[in-house]
């Protein structure tokens, strides 16, 4: 093999996980002239910190107040919320906890549409003006179609939705529109054919789902800059898959890195393509916002040799994951058997992955969990959860496999 082949064959064995240093495609710079800069962390108002674990809707206002300001005293100033986070109450938590607190002009606010609660076309009008009132605000600095998918797409034609928040754009309501995206990247790339109007586009991308065939975050991202969009990043660590990382692969990372947490490989890895404008991390507790803003304040690209690691514990994750549920919580609500779905699929993953055999603590939690809330068998495989996936997961047959490892 001469010199040339070598280098051309390697180029190709550690593709999944180069970070481009060129594009060929120019992405518009459609935020150059924001009063206030974007560091590249953002802060998800999805996943809060609870004073009960079983009650989305308890919050934590006064720890909240203390990581929004924690968050803007290190220069952040991106602040993400929907319409459903947090049983419907995210929204006016950012009111009560950022807005009323600090000066509009200092942080950016976003939120989304949710296409999937929209009966009619006047829905959306409605819809919007309660948002403005749930944040507290006069305009949106980022606003989104939220998860469009095949149908959620269809339902977006249907009722004109890019054309409303072109139109509240321009009435000075919205600085920035785009949407979220849960679907192929065919489809992404018919949606930007046929709409014109996003600026952005929300994607998930982590360097699990970079080439998984469901997710397709490479291809996706290759799509928006073709079409010259910058991209906001949720799930950077996959419901916290790539926070809680398998024995093995945290062990790597630890030899390798003795000071970088798992979190910081995940968030950097995202934040490191240049099209990506913000990574969004849902961060649950004081602890967590303190270990991101330390590592994204002066961000710094992913090295070689961190790439490098990259691909080795995506090889020790895939060995060992069931099912990849980033507990979104979209299956949840219209579950007509009441099935805490993603709480028993992350219990199902933890226990696949105990090296420990015989007593399990995942059956334990599992037992307390389902006494007032249906076990995996109480599936009737309706399959209205699987409608709502982002992650297209199999969802009635993956909770016969659960049911069959916690109940024999």
């Amino acid at each position: 093999m001469n010199r040339r082949t070598f280098l051309k064959s390697m180029l190709g064995a550690f593709a999944f996980l180069t970070l481009p240093k060129f594009n060929c495609f120019k992405t518009k710079n459609a935020f150059a002239n924001d009063a206030v800069k974007i560091k590249k962390l953002g802060f998800g108002f999805m996943r809060l910190p609870q004073l009960d674990q079983t009650d989305p809707t308890k919050i934590d206002i006064e720890q909240v107040k203390k990581m929004v300001d924690k968050f803007l005293e290190e220069g952040f100033t991106y602040f993400d919320t929907a319409w459903m986070y947090m049983g419907s109450k995210s929204e006016e938590t950012l009111r009560e906890t950022l807005v009323k607190r600090h000066k509009r002009e200092t942080f950016q606010v976003a939120t989304k549409l949710p296409m999937m609660y929209l009966k009619s076309k006047d829905d959306q009008e409605e819809i919007f003006n309660k948002q403005l009132k749930n944040c507290g605000i006069d305009y949106f600095d980022y606003y989104l179609l939220h998860n469009l998918n095949v149908s959620n797409y269809d339902t977006a034609k249907a009722y004109e939705s890019f054309k409303f928040i072109a139109k509240k754009k321009k009435e000075g309501k919205i600085k920035h529109i785009g949407f979220s995206f849960h679907d192929t990247a065919d489809l992404l790339e018919t949606i930007l054919k046929e709409n014109p109007e996003p600026e952005f586009v929300q994607i998930q991308l982590n360097y699990l789902d970079m080439d998984n065939p469901s997710i397709q975050s490479r291809k996706c991202l290759e799509v928006c800059k073709k079409y010259g969009k910058q991209v906001i990043v949720m799930e950077p660590v996959k419901g916290g898959t790539l926070v809680n990382l398998p024995k093995e692969a945290d062990e790597l990372l630890k030899k390798e890195y003795p000071n970088m947490s798992s979190a910081s490989l995940a968030i950097r890895y995202a934040a490191s393509f240049p099209e990506v404008l913000v990574v969004l991390s849902g961060m649950s507790n004081m602890e967590q916002l303190l270990d991101n803003t330390s590592y994204m304040k002066n961000f710094k690209p992913l090295s070689e040799k961190e790439q490098g690691l990259v691909k080795n514990v995506v090889e020790i994750i895939n060995k060992g994951n069931s099912v990849p549920c980033t507990a979104c919580q979209y299956c949840v609500a219209d579950c007509p058997r009441k099935i805490l779905i993603p709480n028993l699929f992350a219990l199902y993953n933890a226990d696949k992955r105990a090296e420990a055999k015989g007593f399990s603590i995942q059956k334990f939690y599992y037992n307390n969990l389902t006494k007032d809330s249906g076990k995996a068998s109480s599936c009737i495989k309706c399959k209205k959860c699987e409608k709502l996936c982002p992650q297209h997961i199999k969802i009635s047959e993956k909770l016969v496999d659960v049911a069959k490892h916690f109940e024999g």
